[in-house]
């Protein structure tokens, strides 16, 4: 089993930070793609950033330039800072990781449970 534990959501005024943090624990071997995606109420699920084991990064075009995400290989801990932070980034963020699992070395995608962001006008 693999559980991912996100934290550092909460209230914000536009303009305002916060940084995201992701855990990922158990059975794992290593982990290689970590994620973050956010869905805001009525809409689907989108991408906001994704990282590589070798550091290698992709963003939305909506967060270029505002939010960096970047990873703790040795902890498998993944981070989201977003700064400049705008009202339409109001979303519950979920963190998202490729892992391969210890003993079978099978490979999964998991998913963390969110945490909230809101941002105020």
């Amino acid at each position: 089993q693999v559980q991912l534990v996100e934290s550092g959501g909460g209230l914000v005024q536009a303009g305002g930070s916060l940084t995201l943090s992701c855990a990922a624990s158990g059975s794992i071997f290593r982990v290689n793609v970590m994620g973050w995606y956010r869905q805001a109420p009525g809409k689907q699920r989108e991408l906001v950033a994704t990282i590589t084991r070798g550091a290698n990064t992709n963003y939305a075009d909506s967060v270029k330039g505002r939010f960096t995400i970047s990873r703790d290989n040795t902890k498998n801990w993944a981070y989201l800072q977003m700064n400049s932070l705008k009202p339409e980034d109001t979303a519950v963020y979920y963190c998202n990781a490729e892992v391969i699992h210890s003993g079978t070395y099978r490979s999964t995608v998991a998913w963390g449970q969110g945490t909230q962001v809101t941002v105020s006008s």
